[in-house]
């Protein structure tokens, strides 16, 4: 892969890697109701605190799962060869989150504007993504 292309791919992941880490961040930190970096957070009420307590601590388990996938992105900027690999597992994982969204069977906010962009970026982008990491790794390994 020519210096452009190779600077062009560490450009991308960084700037992926910082979106993931902010987002997050974002729940890991704030849990089911979030920090509201990204808006309003004030969607639900709770009606028993225990269950609320306990869905709470696993959504911000998810969100520490989320943010070690982002440190990755920003590790394989810097060392493509050593942790390409792993990142085109997350990246696997990430197509795998992308449709699990088609199980809340509800095309109408799944194709809505709230939505469409994370499941474009998840299903188009991130496959893309893995093919220029594997085309990446192929160019290093023949250098």
């Amino acid at each position: 892969m020519t210096s452009l292309g190779s600077n062009a791919l560490r450009v991308v992941l960084l700037l992926a890697g910082a979106f993931i880490l902010f987002t997050a961040l974002n729940v890991a930190l704030g849990g089911i109701t979030t920090m509201g970096w990204q808006g309003d957070a004030a969607f639900f009420e709770v009606t028993d605190e225990s269950a609320f307590l306990i869905h709470d601590s696993h959504t911000r388990f998810l969100g520490g799962l989320w943010a070690g996938g982002g440190l990755l992105f920003f590790a394989a900027a810097f060392d493509l060869r050593r942790f390409g690999s792993a990142l085109q597992v997350v990246l696997a994982f990430i197509v795998l989150g992308g449709l699990a969204r088609f199980t809340q069977a509800r095309p109408d906010l799944l194709f809505s504007a709230d939505i469409a962009g994370s499941l474009a970026a998840e299903l188009i982008g991130v496959p893309m993504l893995w093919f220029w990491i594997s085309r990446a790794l192929r160019s290093e390994r023949s250098a």
